[in-house]
């Protein structure tokens, strides 16, 4: 993973140090909490309902043990002994003092870390693929251009205080694990006819209260163009980007109002102007930064475990585990290791400092120190020896991380909600809570099979609802918490918003609302291997809504 150099330090200290200072500026009551505003969100500090939250960055979702045991360190002393993982691969803390800031951001600092451009109209943390480096579909690991991307756009001077935030994700394997095509831009890694390694771009995705699927506006970008390209696109939009409407202010709306063609003309010619050596990366420094993402050595292992094969004929609930949550390496006799943080009616991607810290331990006997964050508000120990996989499930048993769920209906991306967030109108935890309750029994999770359901507690659509295969939208009804219900939705390559049942459901119906969907798919689905969205894409909708509307006639708010 990356490691920072002389300037990456000495520029992370200055910015901890001016923070401090800001800090006791508004503490002594010599900046107003207006004028301090833009100043904390620029170190990714928040206030939420309760009490400031602090956002810290986990670039492309890569932590070490040692930056773990710190962030487990950081729960433990200066919040409530948690943190929240996020659907951007960050971790955030909800209970922080603003006295304690400058001394959390110091600590990070002394492992690597920040919480620069967390928050604000910039260029957010770039996303990738959790399993990137070590997935056999892959075509060539995607975090080096991350890296890229985040060393040229921390603090850019050009960039810094764009129409609205903006989010970046770059994905190098076959099967889209990034989302990239509810992003502002996408970048896929391809190959093209003449065996050259490159990107596709899609550009103007996004969810929050006007959804758009990204346009694909380039099917080939060199490598050596990646930052001229995304100069191109951030400058067009931060020329013609809305400002007087933060509602309409991101670029997928000057996409839908320019239209697709019109804004790759405006963006290639943008491109052509500059001269073509401008931002152009050497094949020198890509391969210095990919030196950093090198994988570990892995010995030659048999394809097979016979100590998995032994354990999983002999223990139920550790033969779920594996066919659950554990992926093809790239490397045979490895694995990938998804950890659920989506215990049977617990809070979805909340980890105590202790199970962090567990977890760091994992990393550092069983996966060269490595973990990653993935979107869907899991951890992953990506580089697993198939025979350690038995030691490694009973340690995450002793500390509650061994639900066997990952695809599957309890493994529940959700926001915080209203416990927690300024912005939002309805609870969605608790949702989550008694839905994966309802659901939680391994045999009938089974009989479903894949199905994942997003929740989020607003229009601004942080729990990702518009692309759940049954999404969850909290709102508030004449002061009622009310839940709209769409079916049909994705993040992956065949990316598609969800479609609306119809009116919403209360707090009291909502989980009885999710059964009978349930229901509906398994008397619908053509046999036991179709999954819930394939038997929604091949049925349609009809069959759902009535099937939901006939049970709760009059009674949908």
């Amino acid at each position: 993973m990356y490691r920072y150099d002389e300037f990456d330090a000495g520029f992370v200290a200055e910015r901890v140090h001016q923070f401090e200072d800001q800090v006791a500026r508004r503490l002594s009551g010599e900046l107003t909490e207006e004028q301090f505003k833009p100043l904390r969100l620029m170190n990714g500090v928040y206030l939420q309902l309760h009490a400031y939250m602090l956002r810290i960055a986990i670039p492309y979702g890569t932590l070490s043990a040692r930056q773990l045991r710190k962030l487990a360190f950081i729960a433990r002393r200066y919040d409530k002994g948690y943190g929240h993982f996020t659907t951007r691969q960050n971790i955030q803390f909800n209970w922080p003092a603003l006295a304690d800031c400058p001394a959390i951001l110091n600590e990070l600092a002394t492992v690597e870390m920040h919480a620069i451009q967390t928050s604000g109209n910039c260029i957010r943390n770039v996303t990738s693929d959790h399993f990137a480096g070590a997935a056999g579909d892959e075509i060539e690991d995607p975090r080096p251009y991350a890296e890229i991307l985040r060393q040229w756009s921390s603090l850019h001077p050009e960039y810094s205080f764009l129409p609205r935030k903006f989010k970046i994700a770059v994905n190098g394997a076959r099967e889209d694990r990034a989302a990239i095509q509810v992003h502002d831009i996408g970048y896929q890694i391809v190959k093209n006819a003449d065996g050259e390694i490159g990107f596709s771009v899609y550009l103007g995705g996004g969810q929050g209260r006007t959804p758009k699927i990204a346009h694909k506006i380039r099917d080939f970008l060199p490598k050596a163009d990646l930052l001229r390209y995304t100069n191109a696109i951030l400058r067009v939009y931060n020329l013609e980007g809305r400002r007087d409407n933060k509602y309409k202010a991101r670029i997928k709306i000057l996409v839908h109002e320019k239209g697709a063609e019109e804004m790759r003309a405006a963006v290639e010619k943008e491109f052509r102007r500059e001269p073509a050596n401008a931002l152009a990366l050497p094949p020198a420094e890509i391969d210095r930064i990919h030196a950093y993402f090198a994988p570990p050595s892995l010995p030659s292992r048999p394809a097979l475990s016979q100590s998995v094969e032994k354990r999983s004929a002999a223990d139920e609930d550790f033969a779920r585990f594996v066919a659950r949550n554990v992926a093809p390496h790239k490397v045979p006799g490895y694995g990938i290791v998804t950890i659920s943080l989506k215990p049977i009616g617990g809070i979805p991607g909340d980890a105590t400092a202790e199970q962090m810290e567990a977890v760091a331990a994992l990393a550092e006997t069983y996966s060269h120190e490595e973990i990653r964050v993935a979107h869907e508000q899991n951890l992953v120990l990506p580089h697993v020896a198939l025979d350690d996989i038995p030691a490694i499930f009973d340690r995450l048993a002793e500390q509650g991380l061994a639900t066997a769920n990952v695809g599957l209906l309890s493994d529940i991306i959700t926001c915080p909600g209203l416990d927690y967030c300024a912005l939002a109108t309805a609870r969605s935890i608790p949702i989550a809570q008694r839905i994966s309750e309802r659901f939680g029994d391994p045999a009938r999770a089974a009989e479903i099979g894949k199905l994942k359901i997003n929740i989020s507690g607003c229009i601004n659509a942080c729990g990702h609802h518009h692309v759940g295969h049954i999404g969850i939208l909290g709102l508030d009804k004449a002061g009622v918490e009310t839940y709209q219900i769409a079916l049909g939705g994705s993040a992956d390559d065949s990316c598609t918003l969800g479609e609306v049942t119809g009116p919403g459901f209360s707090t009291e119906e909502i989980v009885d609302s999710i059964e009978i969907v349930v229901d509906t798919y398994l008397s619908l689905r053509s046999n036991r291997d179709e999954d819930f969205l394939s038997t929604y894409r091949r049925v349609g909708m009809n069959p759902f809504r009535k099937a939901l509307y006939e049970r709760f006639q009059g009674s949908a708010i």
